[in-house]
C-alpha cells in the first residue's frame, strides 16, 4: 500500500474548523484536494500529519499558528490615507487588495473606513488560529516526473496545463 511520502501525489477531503467548532473551510463534496507532498503545496503542520498516511484513513489534525500561517502581527496593520484608493469610489470592509511594499506583492484586507483613512491588515485571515482539520486521504500515488519537475499535482483535483 502507497504511504504518503516526499514526492507523492495525495488527495483528500477535508473540514478545516477553529477553536469553537466552526467550520472555516472544506473540500467540495467529491473533489478532494490534490497536493504534491514535500514541495511545501500545503502548510507544514498539515503535511507533517499527512505523512506515512494512506488512501482510506482517516484524521483529526490540529494545526498551531506557527506550523500553519504565522502569528497575527500588530504591525502588520496599517491606516492608509483614503486618496491612496485611486479609482476606487466604494471601498467596504472586507474588501482585499494587492499592495506593493520592498518589492514584495502582499494581499491586504481593509478592517475599517473613515472618510479620510483606510485600515488594512496584511495578515492572513487564518493568522494567529489553531487550525482542526477532519480529514479523509482518498488516493496516493507516485508523482510523475512532470508534477516533481513542475512542483504541483497536474490533472483532476490538481494543475490543469
Amino acid at each position: 500500500m502507497t504511504t504518503i511520502a516526499k514526492d507523492s501525489a495525495a488527495f483528500f477531503s477535508y473540514t478545516l474548523k477553529d477553536d469553537e467548532g466552526n467550520v472555516i473551510d472544506q473540500s467540495p463534496e467529491g473533489q478532494p484536494l490534490a497536493y504534491l507532498h514535500g514541495h511545501g503545496n500545503i502548510i507544514p503542520g498539515l503535511e507533517k500529519q499527512l505523512e506515512g498516511k494512506s488512501a482510506g484513513e482517516t484524521l483529526v489534525a490540529t494545526v498551531t499558528p506557527e506550523e500553519a500561517y504565522g502569528e497575527y502581527q500588530e504591525q502588520a496593520v496599517q491606516q492608509v490615507p483614503r486618496e491612496n484608493f485611486q479609482g476606487v469610489d466604494n471601498i467596504e470592509v472586507g474588501m482585499q487588495f494587492q499592495s506593493e511594499a520592498g518589492g514584495q506583492t502582499m494581499l491586504v484586507t481593509v478592517t475599517e473606513v473613515t472618510d479620510e483613512m483606510v485600515t488594512v491588515d496584511a495578515n492572513h485571515p487564518l493568522a494567529g488560529k489553531t487550525l482542526h482539520f477532519d480529514v479523509e486521504i482518498t488516493e496516493v500515488r507516485a508523482a510523475t516526473e512532470d508534477e516533481i519537475s513542475h512542483g504541483h499535482i497536474h490533472g483532476v483535483g490538481g494543475v490543469q496545463h
